[in-house]
C-alpha cells in the first residue's frame, strides 16, 4: 500500500503546485467568457484532429489547418487565453516529466521520452 500512499502524496503536491494553481485560476477566467471558452474548445479539437492525422499519416484538409491557424492567432493575441494555454503547456510538461520518472523507476521504456 505504500506506493498508493506515495501516489496520493504526489497528487496532492501536484494539485498544490504553483503551476497547477495558476492554471486553474487562468482557466476559470477564460471559461467565464463564453466566446473564449468556445474558441479554446475548437482549438483543442482541431489540434487533436491534426495531431492524430499526422501520427496516422492521414491527409489533413487545408480548411482545418487554416482554421486552426486562425483560431491559434486569435487565442494567442488575447492575453488571458494565451496565458492559460501557455500555463497548460507547463502543466503538461510537468506531468510528462513525472511520468518519465515513474516509467524509469519501473524500468519501462516510454516512446518519445
Amino acid at each position: 500500500m505504500q506506493v498508493y500512499d506515495e501516489a496520493n502524496t504526489l497528487a496532492r503536491a501536484i494539485r498544490e503546485s504553483d503551476v497547477c494553481q495558476d492554471y486553474r485560476r487562468l482557466k476559470e477566467a477564460v471559461d467565464s467568457d463564453e466566446t473564449s471558452r468556445a474558441l479554446v474548445k475548437e482549438y483543442k479539437r482541431l489540434q487533436l484532429q491534426l495531431q492524430m492525422a499526422a501520427v496516422s499519416g492521414a491527409q489533413t484538409s487545408d480548411d482545418d489547418v487554416t482554421r486552426f491557424q486562425q483560431i491559434s492567432g486569435l487565442l494567442f493575441a488575447q492575453e488571458s487565453t494565451a496565458q492559460m494555454l501557455l500555463c497548460e503547456m507547463r502543466v503538461q510538461q510537468m506531468m510528462a516529466d513525472v511520468y518519465k520518472i515513474l516509467g524509469d523507476a519501473a524500468g519501462i521504456e516510454l516512446p518519445g521520452m
